[in-house]
């Protein structure tokens, strides 16, 4: 296997052959239970939380810092009105305008980079609600292109299987396994969040995490 001298980025397989490693959106599957949905020009994930700095008297600079809200996610999606579905109905409901849901849903995103199912990637977006949908009817392009906003509960990954997705990569670079991390990443036990786990305290204590 031939890597880059200074990042060690893979090059090629071990047998010198040329390999592709870039992730790109032709290997993305999105899913509503069991449907695929089709006609999607984008689809944008957005994961924020925000971090509260800790500064005392007497001292200058901060002298700690930590998260002091819960995770927010969302994003949007753009869809050509295909199938004569509008983006609603695509995603598997029965209305079509904001107004009518009442009812949250999911959405399955499936990374199919590798051949080996058991390597392939789901990221399950939960408890997805509609905020915006959007569209234009133009004289100058005929093409109606849905615009759908969201928010969402959780979002979680894993290996099909249930393991943990992160693991590496390629290279099975070293990683710290910190298992309250890992459990919340998987979305273990319904869990949505990791800063509620007893030792916070402790984490980096002994060994070494970075």
């Amino acid at each position: 296997m031939a890597l880059a001298p200074n990042t060690q980025s893979t090059l090629t397989f071990d047998t010198d052959k040329n390999r592709t490693s870039t992730s790109i959106s032709t290997n993305i599957l999105i899913m509503v239970g069991n449907t695929a949905v089709g006609a999607i020009q984008s689809l944008s994930v957005s994961e924020k939380k925000a971090v509260k700095m800790i500064d005392e008297v007497g001292t200058d600079g901060h002298i700690d810092s930590v998260p002091n809200s819960s995770a927010n996610i969302g994003g949007n999606c753009t869809r050509v009105r295909f199938d004569r579905l509008r983006i609603s109905e695509a995603f598997g409901r029965g209305f079509l305008h904001v107004a009518a849901q009442a009812y949250p849903f999911d959405i399955v995103i499936i990374d199919r980079q590798k051949k080996d199912q058991g390597s392939q990637i789901s990221t399950v977006i939960k408890n997805v609600w509609i905020t915006g949908i959007d569209y234009n009817y133009q004289a100058n392009d005929w093409v109606i292109v849905d615009t759908m906003t969201w928010e969402a509960e959780h979002i979680y990954s894993f290996l099909n299987g249930g393991n943990n997705a992160a693991t590496g990569g390629e290279r099975q670079i070293p990683i710290n396994k910190i298992d309250i991390e890992q459990e919340t990443d998987r979305g273990a036990n319904g869990r949505r969040g990791s800063l509620d786990a007893s030792g916070l305290i402790d984490i980096g204590s002994s060994g070494d995490l970075f």
